[in-house]
């Protein structure tokens, strides 16, 4: 009776100098992750630190009284934070229909040639420089749409609104879009099937079926239009005085930041001011990058809540 010899395992493992290669491959991927949440940490770390010290120089009360005016000793957070709700309220009021507009037509109602022609150049507005959309809204948004209709200061926070509103209807548009296309053909099959026009397929099955693509592409514009820096500083103008129409002059957070770091805030020097005038912008700076990481949190938290997979 002859005795089998045992098989030796096949080994499986690939060439070593492939795997030593993805080894290195990993090392890498992860050195570059790691060195982006490094950098993360650093830049909160040297916000936070100059921020505690204006918080703790600053009395609390002066936060809600009349006027941005550092170089004077006068820090009304209630003042650049309303203006930048103003300012993005209107930029959302202007960017929702037109993006949505847009991202439907393209997904459902464009013919594949049209689309192929239209969506680049909808996303070349998104390369043009803000600086660029910040002397539009100056030079021509303010004296030929707005003065016409009612008196307005030259620079105003509405035209910042609609500038800012210009620049993100791209992000809007785009990003809706690709989650309108995201949604199974069947489901457009199934809706005409039992005899749907073609735009109530659009708004009541194939909307609500990507509406958490949709929700969350609004949250990023939002997020942009917060973060937009050179559209209001150059339409919306330098007042820290706080007001409640926007056909007037005004700050926002990042106006108030560049107009601070290039010295162009007003300057007086009857007043002494007890606090460094430059850790307000790291206050400032601190408060919009938790308002960004908020907004980043909430879309990720709204797809995956009502994310629907087929």
């Amino acid at each position: 009776m002859s005795v089998t010899a045992p098989q030796v395992p096949m080994d499986l493992s690939g060439d070593p100098r492939r795997q030593r290669r993805e080894r290195r491959v990993r090392s890498l991927f992860f050195v570059a992750a790691a060195l982006s949440i490094i950098i993360s940490a650093a830049i909160v770390l040297s916000l936070a630190g100059e921020a505690w010290g204006f918080v703790t120089a600053v009395d609390p009360a002066s936060y809600f009284e009349n006027g941005w005016l550092p170089r004077r000793g006068r820090y009304s957070i209630l003042t650049i934070v309303w203006h930048t709700l103003m300012v993005s309220g209107i930029a959302m009021v202007v960017a929702t229909p037109l993006g949505l507009g847009a991202a439907i037509y393209l997904s459902e109602y464009a013919r594949r040639n049209v689309r192929r022609f239209l969506k680049p150049t909808l996303e070349i507005l998104a390369g043009v420089p803000s600086v660029v959309l910040g002397f539009f809204a100056l030079n021509f948004i303010t004296p030929n749409v707005i003065q016409p209709l009612y008196a307005a200061d030259r620079s105003n926070l509405l035209a910042a609104g609609i500038g800012v509103g210009i620049l993100i209807v791209p992000l809007v548009a785009s990003v809706s879009e690709d989650a309108m296309r995201a949604v199974p053909r069947a489901l457009r099959e199934a809706s005409y099937g039992l005899g749907a026009k073609k735009w109530h397929t659009s708004l009541r099955v194939v909307f609500p079926a990507a509406i958490s693509g949709i929700v969350a592409a609004l949250i990023l514009a939002l997020s942009r239009a917060i973060g937009e820096t050179m559209v209001v500083a150059l339409a919306a103008g330098t007042s820290g005085i706080l007001t409640w129409l926007p056909d007037s002059s005004g700050l926002t957070m990042t106006g108030a930041m560049a107009d601070l770091a290039i010295g162009s805030d007003q300057v007086t020097s009857a007043t002494a001011v007890q606090v460094n005038p430059f850790q307000s912008l790291f206050f400032v700076g601190l408060m919009l990058f938790v308002i960004t990481l908020v907004l980043n949190v909430l879309s990720e938290r709204v797809v995956r809540r009502y994310r629907q997979k087929y």
